[in-house]
């Protein structure tokens, strides 16, 4: 894995070993990337479920003015912090170790951004929606890694899909505020 593009282009991340992580490929994520290109500079970026924090640390390289990093798993958190170290981005960066549904609604923080790439078919990602909707700013964007037959709400907390990326069997829900 390495950063895309920014400020740290080209620096290699590490991975959390083990079969319970499995990093956002390089297509997924420059896809990711490309389709919100426009949002990344200056926004305030969360990266939930981390695991390496690759998708934080890609956010931050092209411009995001802070990222929160997110995850349970200490193997996790120490990776991303590394990572960050490696990139050279850890002072624009707050890695937190605990587990989504108390970061959600503990949380006083608003994001413009957030990359949420939960295990799959556990259900995270649905009880996760709702909640991370009431973060996010107004014009803010929520980017969900899933399974293609993962089905996830049309609709979560005043946030609508509003578009499906499909890359293989890896899916990308955008989902942004309902208007109106």
């Amino acid at each position: 894995m390495r950063v895309i593009t920014g400020k740290a282009r080209g620096r290699k991340l590490s991975a959390v070993e083990g079969l319970d992580v499995r990093p956002t490929t390089q297509k997924v994520k420059e896809a990711v990337f490309s389709a919100i290109q426009f949002e990344v500079e200056g926004a305030r970026v969360l990266d939930l479920f981390c695991g390496s924090g690759q998708m934080g640390i890609e956010a931050l390289s092209r411009g995001a003015s802070f990222c929160v990093f997110v995850d349970e798993d200490r193997r996790s958190n120490e990776v991303t912090k590394q990572n960050l170290a490696a990139a050279g981005l850890f002072k624009e960066a707050r890695v937190v170790r605990m587990d989504y549904l108390s970061f959600l609604t503990g949380s006083k923080d608003t994001f413009d951004i957030a990359f949420l790439d939960p295990p799959y078919s556990k259900g995270m990602a649905q009880q996760a929606l709702p909640l991370l909707a009431e973060k996010m700013s107004d014009g803010g964007v929520i980017l969900c890694e899933h399974e293609e037959q993962d089905l996830l709400p049309e609709e979560a907390g005043g946030f609508i899909r509003v578009k499906k990326y499909r890359y293989a069997r890896i899916s990308v829900s955008a989902y942004r505020r309902k208007q109106g």
